[in-house]
């Protein structure tokens, strides 16, 4: 019997597939690239070759596109990411206090007080520290994003760079390159300045207390463990499944939800082969004009996806 957690970002979609025990026994990374439901179809093809319908017990959805993912495929539960991370965090160690979670585009601090999110804050305009940043500056610096953290860690005499937007990082990285600093001090210097940046703006204000997680996609750069560790005195551990914390606290959220409602909501995993529909508009409701992906099953809407608050995509579909 197994518990299904899906996480639907805008960078990235990750499915779990957890068993009783909550051990993990499929994880899946699928790139979004906008098309939230042709990539959980993709992921379902795959395990409907595995697994049966009557096997799954549980599915829980997070993510900027929780709610599409919830109508598509049954979902039992439906969560934001910041509870997800939380209780995927707290099922490993009841100890941690603090959360820094970072991802594809945005990033997050999550504060915990006996167990429970007692405060929390979210990147908004800016994108400096993010996944898609980092993989931008390894593609420039023609460095694999895989080496960017071993090549920070070499480094001698880090180089100061500016921080505080993503423009200016990046003018000031390539003026430093033009100065001849070396790339390990450079990127090392990345690494200082968005540490900064996350605590400056993500974190301010928020006491930062011990234990502390790393979680996202990010943690997986040893340059910005490093650079949280010498800014904030203390060990910041990465957990073993850092990259897939969002689908995992899913798939715990719905195994409660379940043993209380006693039966599911999936609808299996013939949904890989149904036909929808999408289309996009521009929102108006505030200077950010984001392109909002509506998606459909025939004449029934199953949800919107794209905007940043949530204005669209949080929308219950009935």
């Amino acid at each position: 019997m197994y518990y299904l957690g899906v996480d639907v970002g805008s960078v990235s979609t990750d499915i779990i597939l957890m068993d009783s025990n909550m051990n993990i026994v499929e994880s899946m990374y699928l790139r979004t690239k906008g098309r939230p439901v042709s990539v959980i179809q993709e992921g379902f093809k795959i395990l409907k070759q595995i697994y049966s319908d009557d096997e799954i017990m549980g599915v829980g959805t997070t993510g900027s596109g929780r709610q599409i993912a919830s109508f598509l495929i049954g979902a039992d539960a439906v969560k934001n990411e910041i509870t997800a991370h939380a209780v995927a965090a707290l099922e490993i160690d009841e100890d941690v206090r603090t959360i820094i979670e970072i991802g594809g585009q945005d990033s997050k601090i999550i504060i915990l007080r006996d167990g429970i999110v007692s405060d929390f804050s979210m990147n908004t305009v800016c994108a400096a520290g993010t996944g898609s940043f980092l993989d931008r500056q390894a593609e420039r610096l023609d460095v694999p994003i895989e080496k960017f953290g071993e090549l920070a860690l070499k480094s001698k005499t880090p180089v100061r760079i500016a921080g505080r937007c993503a423009v200016f990082a990046e003018s000031d990285m390539i003026h430093k390159q033009q100065m001849g600093y070396s790339e390990e001090d450079i990127i090392r210097g990345l690494c200082e300045a968005l540490v900064r940046n996350y605590l400056n703006n993500v974190a301010k204000g928020k006491d930062i207390e011990k234990k502390v997680f790393f979680q996202g996609g990010v943690a997986a750069n040893k340059g910005m463990k490093a650079a949280f560790e010498a800014e904030l005195g203390c060990e910041v551990y990465i957990p073993k499944h850092y990259n897939m914390m969002g689908a995992i606290g899913a798939a715990l959220i719905a195994k409660s939800s379940v043993e209380k409602s006693g039966s599911t909501n999936f609808k299996g995993f013939e949904v890989a082969s149904g036909e929808f529909v999408s289309r996009s508009f521009e929102c108006d409701g505030c200077s950010n004009r984001c392109e909002v992906v509506k998606i459909s099953s025939k004449s029934d809407m199953v949800g919107c996806f794209g905007d940043r608050c949530g204005k669209w995509s949080n929308k219950e579909v009935v």
